[in-house]
């Protein structure tokens, strides 16, 4: 295609489950620099294929931009919808970015929730000092916690949209490959936490039907849903 590749600028990434592995590679005769993790259109990497240092580098950046936005977002002479209007539009896109490809473990969608809770206490200026439940700031804001159901949907819909165009994406998601499954048990899968969240049982069904538009917008639509 007429493409060079600089040898000075390039780095090199091996994503294995076992740590620690070593790719010599040389580029006219210069051995590439080799990466534990690094940053690709936004998104960080890292050599596990895990994706917690991302989202926690992710809610680091909207709890920065909140500060930033904080005369406006705490402000008690605007009513709290609005401020929580802001916060969906300006706040919570900078969380989520990215998030179509997450595996959202137990332990991330805590980290997820907690950070949305943060949110909502620093609106309403609740000093750590207080003793208020989540439950009582989640009424005293008119709302619910509502990041991970609103991640989820994202999920379902780029899952349809790849399923239908049967492109790379799509043979990526589907596809199997060659040799035996690693001893215990095995790592959570985005479409697995995506499959529970809709009440689908199995991940095949759930594919399968994506394949029709209509009734794959019906079945996010009607998701049962996660979180509390």
């Amino acid at each position: 295609m007429g493409l060079e590749l600089n040898s000075k600028k390039a780095e090199v990434i091996v994503i294995s489950r076992r740590p620690n592995l070593n790719a010599d590679l040389f580029v006219d005769g210069t051995k590439l620099k080799q990466r534990d993790y690094f940053k690709y259109l936004g998104t960080i990497i890292t050599q596990d294929g895990k994706n917690h240092k991302e989202i926690k580098a992710r809610i680091a950046q909207a709890k920065t931009n909140f500060q930033k936005m904080k005369p406006l977002l705490t402000n008690n002479k605007i009513t709290i919808t609005t401020r929580g209007r802001a916060l969906q539009c300006y706040i919570e896109p900078i969380l989520r970015y990215g998030c179509e490809a997450w595996t959202i473990t137990k332990e991330i969608q805590r980290k997820i929730e907690a950070a949305e809770m943060w949110f909502f206490r620093r609106m309403l200026r609740v000093p750590w000092t207080a003793r208020k439940t989540n439950e009582e700031v989640l009424k005293e804001t008119e709302t619910t916690r509502s990041f991970i159901n609103r991640i989820r949907r994202r999920q379902a819909k780029f899952v349809g949209h790849i399923m239908r165009r049967e492109g790379l994406e799509n043979l990526i998601t589907t596809g199997r490959m060659e040799g035996k499954k690693s001893r215990g048990r095995q790592r959570e899968k985005m479409l697995d936490g995506m499959t529970s969240w809709m009440g689908t049982k199995r991940v095949t069904d759930a594919l399968s039907e994506a394949w029709d538009r209509e009734s794959w917008k019906d079945t996010i639509a009607n998701a049962k849903g996660q979180g509390t």
